[in-house]
C-alpha cells in the first residue's frame, strides 16, 4: 500500500463521497474506488458501510482512518522539515474552556515575546472536543481540564487546580456555611456543559455522595454562567482561579461544602505519534515552567 492510497482514503473519509473526493484529488471516481478496493483487499476488512447510496465508516475504517491521518501527517511534516521549515513552523494548540479563558492568552503572549517569527494558532473547545482535535491531528497539543479516555493521547500534569462554589450575592445560601451535600439537591444549578473537565469533574464528586444534580441551565460560556450566577438564578462551581477576579469584586460569593473539595489536575496532552516541531517543544516547556 501507497501513500496515495491513503491520501485518497482519507479524503473519502473527509467528503463522505466517492465522486467529492475525485473531484476534490482531480482523480476519475473509477481510480478512487480501486483505491478504496485495493486497501479492503490488502488488509481484510471492509472501510465502509454503503447505505442507501451513502458512506459510513465501519469500526475497523475509523482506526484505520486514525493511522492513515498520523502517517499522511508525519510524511508531510517530514517533507516540510527537510526543507528547513521545521525551526519556524507554526504551532496549533488547542484548549479547554477554563485554559482558554484564564491561562491560554498569557502563554501565547510569553512566547510570541520570545519567538516573534512562529504563528501561533488556537483552538478552544471543551476538553472532549479537544481530544477528538488530538485524534485527528487538527492540532500539535494541548491544555485541558479533564482526563484523557483514549489510549492513543499521552497526558503529563502542568498544574493543579480547585472548583470554586459559587452563588449570587443575594442568594439564600450566601453567608449560610459550610453546608452539607444534601442541602444541594434543594437549589437551582447553572453549569457546563457535558463534555467539560468542569463538568465531569462535579458530577462525579458528587455521585460519589450519593447525589445526582440536573442543572437548570447548561452553556459553554463561562462569562455566561458567572453572569447568571451573579443575577440569583441558581448556584454553580467553576475553577477558583476563572472567578478569582469576581470574588474579589464582590459580584459572587463562594459557599464551602462540609467533606467535599473539586480539586482537580490540568494536562499537557498530544498524540502518541505526534511529531513535535521545534516551536511547539518550546511552547510545551514554557506551559510547564510557568504558573499564573
Amino acid at each position: 500500500m501507497t501513500l496515495r492510497h491513503l491520501s485518497i482514503f482519507i479524503a473519502v473519509c473527509k467528503y463522505k463521497s466517492v465522486t467529492a473526493a475525485a473531484d476534490k484529488l482531480y482523480l476519475a471516481q473509477p481510480t478512487v474506488s480501486l483505491a478504496i478496493k485495493e486497501l479492503e483487499e490488502h488488509y481484510h476488512i471492509k472501510l465502509f458501510d454503503r447505505i442507501s447510496r451513502k458512506l459510513y465508516l465501519t469500526e475497523p475504517g475509523q482506526q484505520f482512518l486514525e493511522y492513515a491521518t498520523h502517517l499522511v501527517s508525519l510524511f508531510d511534516e517530514m517533507e516540510n522539515n527537510i526543507r528547513g521549515w521545521e525551526a519556524s513552523s507554526p504551532v496549533k494548540i488547542g484548549a479547554s474552556i477554563t485554559i482558554g479563558t484564564y491561562l491560554l492568552p498569557e502563554y501565547i503572549t510569553l512566547f510570541r515575546q520570545k519567538r516573534p517569527d512562529v504563528k501561533v494558532y488556537a483552538t478552544i473547545e471543551n476538553s472532549a472536543e479537544i481530544e477528538k482535535r488530538i485524534l485527528n491531528n487538527e492540532i500539535d497539543f494541548a491544555l485541558i481540564e479533564g482526563t484523557v479516555h483514549n489510549g492513543n493521547i499521552l497526558s503529563c500534569p502542568f498544574m493543579e487546580d480547585e472548583l470554586a462554589l459559587i452563588c449570587g450575592n443575594h442568594h439564600k445560601l450566601a453567608g449560610c456555611e459550610p453546608l452539607d451535600a444534601e442541602q444541594m439537591r434543594d437549589y437551582d444549578f447553572i453549569l457546563r456543559e457535558k463534555g467539560s473537565g468542569t463538568r465531569e469533574l462535579f458530577d462525579s464528586t458528587m455521585l460519589v455522595h450519593g447525589i445526582s444534580i440536573k442543572p437548570s441551565w447548561e452553556s459553554i460560556s463561562t462569562e455566561a454562567i458567572i453572569k447568571a450566577v451573579a443575577a440569583g438564578h441558581g448556584l454553580s462551581v467553576l475553577s477558583c482561579k476563572l472567578v478569582k477576579p469576581y470574588l474579589d469584586s464582590h459580584a459572587i460569593k463562594q459557599l464551602t461544602l462540609n467533606g467535599i473539595r473539586f480539586k482537580r489536575t490540568f494536562y499537557l496532552i498530544y498524540h502518541k505519534n505526534k511529531f513535535l516541531t521545534s516551536s511547539a517543544l518550546e511552547l510545551i516547556e514554557l506551559c510547564k515552567t510557568h504558573v499564573f
